[in-house]
């Protein structure tokens, strides 16, 4: 864990001591009245929720020790409920949907807010959030949890939160699944990078779900090189599938790394080259893992920093495979001598390899961003484009390939006749006659489908009433 920057801290505590000295906090006191609590609170958690933001951009890894410091009494509670469902959330849930390992940093927050001299105030903001941590974590560490707990009455409202209706995996999904909604703009995710393989292997999935998030944002990721370089460069993690997967992770989608990180990494993958059993399948399998995921799109220039990384000089299916993604990506997939390059390559490999479906995914990426992008009124360079499908098509052989570019088209083409609806305009003969003759070649439609694609539907009459 990280210790929070001291600039941070100083703002802390300067909150921490206007909190103190706040007279409406003294009038709380005296009257116990909680709209005194509630003007406290609006007071004093935007300015909280700012630090929050900056360190959350910024220094992610200070985050759990800014949350630690906001358990402190001077702050009379303020933020906790916030802070308790980021704890929920940050821990990574199983296919169950139930926690990886138990969840210590929610335990310690929840227990501060039990203790909180405002614990009855503060218990009307967490039901929910307590209720789905209860729920995602096991029997045993939520009753030990409980059990900790002296004050009866605090006791029996946590135990009144221990639902049996999300005992049931599908429940608990649901519930899961939208109180994640409430938090999707929130930026609270943070991690502590493993030393040893068997932390590594328990902290992977909180590592991964943390790089993809901070690549699909536009935060500054800066503070983050020195851990990862740390991370990379431990002779003691070089060899298991976690270090290959993060240091491919670090690699592909960190841009403008200083020469110290470039030669961290290229050492790093070097190591795992030579101490990961199958280090050239594992790779590979992770690259159509990244091309499938959503938060991790495989960019021309992702895959060129990973090129980089490789020594091309060694003997095995990565420096071959590299050399054809560099071509691809540099000359152009629309170039014969590229296709020449795919060609060669690919008939050296079984069709269904992990080689090969490689090459298919960064093609198909490439027709995915460029039908993806054209407007209705385009329509003709989608004709053009297909002159490239019948290339990789015969090209590939393989129908899930085709399968894909079918429904590439066919969301495009749909997207044509609700834009033509004029059946005798040249727009809508142009589309219909061209996807006629294409859609057979490619075996994307039969020509009973054909038709029905073009037939008008007739709308049913209301039935006349009685």
């Amino acid at each position: 864990m990280y210790e929070i920057g001291p600039e941070y801290l100083k703002r802390l505590e300067s909150i921490a001591a206007q909190v103190q000295e706040s007279e409406v906090l003294q009038q709380y006191l005296e009257e116990e009245e909680e709209e005194f609590y509630v003007q406290l609170k609006d007071m004093f958690e935007p300015h909280i929720n700012l630090i929050y933001q900056e360190v959350a951009a910024q220094q992610p890894l200070q985050l759990i020790h800014l949350e630690r410091i906001l358990l402190d009494p001077a702050f009379e509670g303020l933020f906790l409920p916030r802070i308790l469902g980021f704890s929920v959330l940050r821990g990574t849930v199983d296919s169950n949907y139930k926690y990886l390992r138990p969840q210590h940093h929610f335990q310690e927050i929840l227990l501060a807010i039990c203790n909180s001299a405002n614990f009855d105030i503060l218990k009307k903001r967490i039901g929910q959030t307590i209720q789905i941590g209860f729920a995602l974590s096991s029997d045993i560490w939520v009753t030990n949890l409980i059990n900790s707990i002296t004050n009866r009455r605090v006791r029996n409202y946590l135990q009144g939160l221990k639902s049996d209706r999300l005992r049931v995996m599908d429940e608990r999904r649901r519930d899961y699944g939208r109180y994640n909604r409430q938090f999707r703009n929130e930026n609270f995710l943070a991690v502590v990078f493993p030393d040893t393989p068997a932390e590594l292997t328990i902290e992977y999935p909180s590592l991964e779900r943390f790089l993809l998030y901070r690549m699909t944002t536009q935060e500054d990721n800066s503070s983050l090189t020195t851990p990862l370089d740390a991370f990379v460069s431990n002779k003691a993690l070089v060899g298991t599938p976690e270090h290959m997967k993060v240091a491919m992770l670090y690699g592909a989608f960190f841009d403008d790394l200083p020469d110290d990180s470039m030669d961290a990494m290229t050492d790093a993958v070097e190591g795992f080259r030579k101490e990961l059993p199958e280090a050239d399948e594992k790779v590979l399998e992770f690259l159509l893992y990244l091309h499938g995921n959503d938060q991790a799109t495989l960019t021309p220039q992702a895959d060129l920093n990973l090129a980089m990384l490789f020594d091309r000089t060694t003997k095995d299916q990565l420096s071959e495979y590299f050399n054809v993604i560099e071509k691809i990506h540099t000359d152009g997939y629309t170039n014969e001598a590229t296709q020449e390059v795919i060609r060669t390559s690919y008939l050296n490999h079984e069709g269904l390899s992990n080689f090969n479906e490689g090459i298919r995914r960064t093609i198909f990426q490439y027709f995915k961003t460029f039908v993806s992008n054209l407007e209705v009124g385009d329509y003709t360079e989608y004709f053009e484009i297909t002159k490239l499908f019948a290339v990789y098509i015969g090209l590939f052989g393989n129908q899930q390939f085709n399968q894909d570019l079918k429904e590439l088209s066919m969301t495009y083409v749909r997207k044509l006749l609700k834009n033509y609806t004029d059946k005798r305009g040249k727009d809508y003969q142009d589309i219909k006659k061209f996807v006629s003759a294409t859609f057979l070649d490619f075996e994307f439609l039969t020509e009973k489908e054909i038709v029905n694609l073009f037939k008008t539907r007739r709308k049913r009459k209301k039935k006349e009433e009685a």
